[in-house]
């Protein structure tokens, strides 16, 4: 490169720091920063932190020019993410707006069991216009997450989940692992064709049931619930077949995800995890979704400090995890290697959109102290020189 060329490239640069585009102006980090969950607020009622969530159908972009239709918390995907301290009293309100059946499950939480909300297990589904409050104390510490329990299969991939933190003052990780900032990752998997039929169709029968409900004629046979298994072997032997004999879809009819994303956003909508050289962040995932996942980070080793919320008593050194459907694991990262790297699943049939790769739940961490000497590359005829591009097809 001459210098006239250096120059010039250095010039541009300097430049297109200052643009929006810029993987680090100040713009970018700030639109970044909302691509977390927002942490909701509570109100003090005596000494029970207090939260309101309903649900209501809701449009969800995952890409520019792809947006659905999602079952959202406070018209949010993710729902807002619930923070409290260890031994808080709580307590939840709950309103349902749509016209399904919805319940809200506290995965990971010790609770009361008649808050578990597993529908006809713990507690009746909460009908539409209904509203039903879930009060626990906060145990055990770690991160976990709520989701709908009712029709969970079709509930959950529509958005139907959210982050749940329990903090302790006296933070065992922080005092083995000074992080100074913390992000928190929830995965799903998606599939559009399933999500649009299924609702649909959900939304039919419930109107029909609804309407017996409200005019007397509710039918234990054709709403499926029965008050004890010998009542429906009884109904069995009288001619009634279940729903499970009258198959509604084949297994090829099941969802089959095309579509991946990180709180609620596939590649390139993706949160970046912004870093300095020197710091140490923490990373809670959470999967949220039916599919596995084996994240792997280039550049970097981590430090796998929780599982499932519960501390290690030895943390592990690795750079690749499988993350399964239920689990949450949180991390640390050391800033010890600085530049952009890819945080991404190993298993690349999940970084793909609608089967296109790049897309899915490719990520990157970012050292936003990244000296301007290194973000510099050799430019492309008709592109400028900065990185990373946003790539939509390989």
């Amino acid at each position: 490169m001459t210098r006239r060329d250096f120059l010039i490239t250095s010039a541009a640069l300097s430049a297109a720091t200052l643009l929006p585009g810029s993987l680090f102006a100040e713009t970018t980090k700030k639109e970044n920063s909302e691509r977390f969950p927002r942490q909701l607020e509570p109100v003090m009622e005596g000494d029970v932190k207090t939260f309101r969530l309903f649900i209501d159908i809701h449009q969800q972009e995952l890409v520019p020019g792809v947006r659905i239709h999602t079952l959202a918390f406070n018209n949010q995907v993710p729902g807002p993410e619930i923070r409290v301290n260890r031994g808080d009293k709580v307590k939840v309100y709950f309103k349902n707006k749509t016209e399904l059946n919805h319940t809200i499950h506290w995965h990971g939480m010790h609770v009361p069991w008649r808050m578990d909300g597993v529908p006809y297990i713990t507690q009746m589904p909460v009908m539409s216009g209904q509203e039903f409050v879930y009060e626990f104390v906060a145990e055990p510490y770690g991160t976990h997450f709520y989701h709908c329990h009712w029709g969970t299969l079709l509930h959950m991939q529509s958005g139907m989940y959210g982050s749940l933190i329990v903090e302790d003052p006296d933070d065992p990780i922080k005092k083995r692992f000074p992080y100074e900032r913390e992000y928190t990752l929830l995965y799903s998997a998606h599939d559009l064709n399933f999500l649009r039929n299924e609702l649909n169709a959900m939304l039919e029968r419930m109107k029909e049931r609804l309407y017996l409900v409200r005019n007397g004629r509710f039918d234990k046979e054709r709403f499926a619930v029965f008050d004890s298994k010998e009542e429906l072997e009884g109904a069995v032997r009288k001619g009634y077949q279940p729903p499970y004999v009258v198959s509604r879809r084949a297994p090829a009819e099941l969802a089959q995800p095309f579509w991946f994303t990180v709180n609620g956003k596939s590649y390139p909508s993706t949160p970046n995890l912004y870093i300095r050289e020197g710091e140490s962040i923490r990373v809670r995932l959470i999967n949220s979704g039916t599919e596995e996942h084996s994240l792997h980070l280039h550049g970097h080793d981590f430090w796998l400090v929780c599982d499932d919320g519960l501390p290690l008593p030895q943390p592990w050194q690795m750079n690749t995890m499988r993350l399964s459907p239920g689990k949450t694991l949180d991390i640390i990262i050391e800033g010890k290697n600085r530049g952009i790297w890819t945080f991404h699943d190993h298993d690349t049939r999940r970084v793909t959109n609608n089967g296109l790769y790049p897309g899915g739940n490719l990520m990157a961490l970012v050292y936003e102290d990244l000296p301007e000497e290194e973000r510099r590359v050799m430019p492309m005829k008709g592109m400028n020189n900065l990185i990373p591009k946003v790539a939509l097809d390989e």
